[in-house]
């Protein structure tokens, strides 16, 4: 894995993710890739957790502990410190994935109240053992003794002029001063060493002597931990495959919490890879580079060849290439639009970048590559990039060589990039359904790479433009290119043509997109205002049916009303009513010229005008007569057919007579649509009852016939008809 690191530019991502790491680990996480995901997704989401303890490697303690060895306190405290932090853990993660996850860690009670015997600077606290409680405080006293004993010597008068300093300084963790020679006639003490400069590093005899019985105190605290540890021990052998669990379990959070706080402080995203060979990359920066220029690629064959100018990012796009399906493979995240890319799933990542030539090996370049070569043939499913793969041997023989070596791996199932300047290899595999195309782009007016790539085509190298950049006199680089021929130069000004084609007709391929994109856009924004306006016109649709029942409901006291005056009033409230009911002159705009016995449609209701009076209209169809606003009316362009379904027959012989209006053979939207006319129509004409005939059939119609009465405003009762008139095919409505 450390080669594939280092041929793919990753070694300073690597180092800076572990830098995350509470301890270091290996990449690969072991187990269901899937779970791993999502568990790194949900921590993603999740608020901040507690930093994560920084430990040592502990399979070392656990081998001892297998074999009954005592553990040091700096072991069995982190162990504690893993414990304490999945105690935290489980009252923190709530989260659907990482709850589960959590309930399985089960801590044994014998091995949380170990977790009591420690204080925050990993040692035994008092409470434990008053024997521990009796030496710390002998010792403190011993401490603040020696303290005292210094600061009483250094402000001492006699030993002033001796004193190179007024500091207690260390040596051999034994506290000293530095003291000039003829120390001795004032004070008494052991010399620990001397200076650069010939003054004498000495300890007291008083500090000495307390600095004994300090020692005895820490030999004796020294016994007492072991005694601790040795019991310590001892539980954590009977807990040991608890121990192994819990620690595994550490190094899995430490890496999905060291994955997330590095994704989160660079702004990076995650990739699942996907149980296919494709591979589609949208905007990929590779962390190796300073000023990165974002990668978009679509490979989804089984082999892709990068042609082109020299120096022009085939490398690099290989690598990147590479790079994503490593990083995916080990749930690592990159910058990278994670929504718009798909990575498959692949065994191994074997990557034939470099010059193997080897002096002491006693290999050439040509031979050490066929090498490499040899071991692809043993694999499968393998993601394979090669760079350069016509170095070290004639280009015509190669070209034949691996074409045919390429078309076998095809056949393995393998997939492979590859760099290359070989047109006449790029020509002899660019007919094989499975292989792409892919070509740097150079800029010849800027004379420069422009790090960008055009599919579909062969690229030309470039190699005398390259050798002017980088410094080779542009006279010998004239001669070079009368010894290359002029028809060879014409067949690279071929496909640079073909190459400026290709670029020009995807800029506009990209502009009609993105105009494309704007009328949809609109499209979707006109549809809205549309919905709005249709939304509008329904609500002053219902105001106005509100009032215009009103107005019927006037017209009707007229009509029955005796008195004239009474009846003149109602008809006045009712003709302001109908006002209300229609939109002033001025904002009615007029349809198209028509004429009486035109063909017109108003709404879905297809009829004949009758007459016009100003700007109001009346139409006949075959189930009835209506009165409409003139502009609502469209010229229909079909000849009125009529239909024969319905038909509304309205005596006007008798006001107490019955109108009737027959439904059958229609569907109930148009027989309720017809009925809420009819009622109307009944309504400004007068009548008190309504025969409707509907029919009996499957009862669909006869039931949507009386849903819509029962709520209709107008509609006082209604009840099936007499047997001798219909019965239940029949309904008698009172208005």
């Amino acid at each position: 894995m450390q080669k594939v690191i280092l041929q793919l530019d990753l070694q300073e991502y690597i180092f800076s993710y572990e830098s995350y790491l509470a301890r270091k680990k290996p990449l690969f996480l072991e187990g269901d890739i899937h779970l791993h995901f999502k568990l790194i997704k949900e921590l993603f989401h999740h608020q901040a957790i507690k930093q994560i303890p920084k430990l040592m490697n502990l399979d070392l303690s656990l081998a001892s502990l297998q074999k009954s060895g005592v553990l040091q306190i700096e072991e069995i405290y982190s162990f504690v410190q893993i414990v304490e932090y999945f105690s935290y853990l489980k009252k923190t993660l709530l989260s659907e994935g990482l709850l589960r996850w959590m309930e399985k860690i089960v801590i044994p009670q014998n091995i949380y109240d170990i977790c009591g015997y420690f204080n925050n600077k990993a040692e035994f606290k008092n409470s434990i053992d008053e024997n521990f409680e009796s030496i710390n405080r002998s010792l403190s006293m011993i401490k603040e003794e020696i303290n005292k004993t210094f600061k009483q010597i250094i402000h001492a008068k006699n030993i002033n002029s001796y004193l190179v300093d007024y500091q207690v300084h260390y040596m051999n963790n034994r506290e000293v001063l530095l003291l000039r020679s003829g120390f001795d006639k004032v004070i008494k003490g052991s010399i620990v060493g001397r200076s650069s400069g010939g003054f004498f590093y000495v300890t007291p005899k008083s500090v000495v002597q307390l600095k004994s019985k300090e020692s005895e105190l820490l030999s004796k605290k020294s016994e007492l931990i072991y005694e601790y540890c040795k019991l310590i021990s001892s539980f954590f052998k009977k807990n040991m495959f608890f121990l192994k669990f819990i620690n595994s379990e550490f190094d899995r959070f430490d890496s999905y919490q060291a994955r997330v706080n590095f994704a989160k402080d660079r702004e990076m995203e995650f990739l699942l890879p996907k149980k296919s060979n494709k591979i589609e990359i949208e905007k990929f920066l590779h962390p190796a580079l300073t000023t990165p220029k974002q990668i978009s690629l679509n490979f989804n064959k089984q082999i892709l060849i990068i042609t082109g100018v020299n120096a022009g990012g085939k490398t690099m796009l290989l690598k990147s290439i590479l790079s994503v399906v490593f990083l995916s493979k080990h749930l690592l995240p990159m910058s990278i639009d994670a929504h718009k890319s798909t990575i498959g799933s692949f065994k191994e990542l074997f990557a034939i970048l470099d010059d193997p030539q080897n002096v002491k090996s006693d290999i050439s370049t040509f031979a050490g590559r066929m090498t490499q070569f040899a071991k692809l043939f043993s694999k499968h499913s393998t993601l394979v990039g090669v760079d350069e793969i016509e170095l070290g041997t004639d280009a015509d023989e190669a070209a034949s060589l691996f074409k045919v070596i390429v078309e076998k791996l095809i056949a393995r199932n393998m997939k492979v990039v590859i760099t290359t300047h070989h047109k006449r290899l790029a020509s002899l595999l660019a007919t094989n359904k499975e292989v792409e195309l892919l070509a740097a782009i150079y800029d010849e007016k800027n004379q420069k790479p422009t790090f960008r790539f055009l599919p579909g085509t062969i690229g030309k190298s470039y190699a005398f433009e390259t050798a002017l950049r980088y410094g080779i006199p542009a006279t010998l680089v004239d001669e070079v290119r009368e010894v290359y021929g002029e028809d060879k130069e014409k067949l690279n000004e071929l496909i640079q043509k073909n190459i400026d084609l290709e670029l020009k007709m995807r800029e506009e391929s990209d502009m009609l997109s993105s105009e494309l994109e704007k009328i949809k856009k609109l499209k979707i924004e006109l549809n809205d205002e549309k919905e709005k306006c249709k939304d509008e016109f329904y609500l002053v649709k219902s105001k106005m049916s509100i009032e215009y029942l009103k107005a019927i409901k006037e017209a009707k006291k007229a009509i029955k009303t005796n008195d004239s005056k009474d009846a003149h009033r109602y008809l006045n409230r009712a003709h302001e009513y109908k006002k209300v009911t229609f939109k002033p002159d001025e904002q009615i705009e007029l349809p198209a010229i028509l004429q009486v016995g035109d063909s017109v449609k108003y709404r879905e209701t297809k009829g004949v005008l009758k007459s016009i009076k100003k700007h109001q209209a009346i139409i006949e169809s075959d189930t009835m007569r209506l009165r409409v606003p003139l502009h609502a009316l469209k010229k229909n362009s079909n000849l009125f057919k009529k239909n024969i379904k319905s038909k509304i027959n309205i005596s006007k012989e008798n006001i107490n007579s019955t109108a009737f209006l027959d439904l059958h053979g229609q569907r109930s939207y148009e027989a309720i649509e017809n009925l809420d006319k009819f009622i109307s129509d009944s309504l400004i004409q007068g009548y008190e009852e309504l025969k409707v005939s509907h029919g009996i059939g499957t009862g669909k119609l006869s039931h949507a016939v009386k849903e819509f009465l029962k709520t209709h405003k107008s509609v006082e009762s209604f009840s099936d008809a007499h047997p001798h008139e219909g019965g239940f095919g029949a309904t008698i409505v009172k208005l």
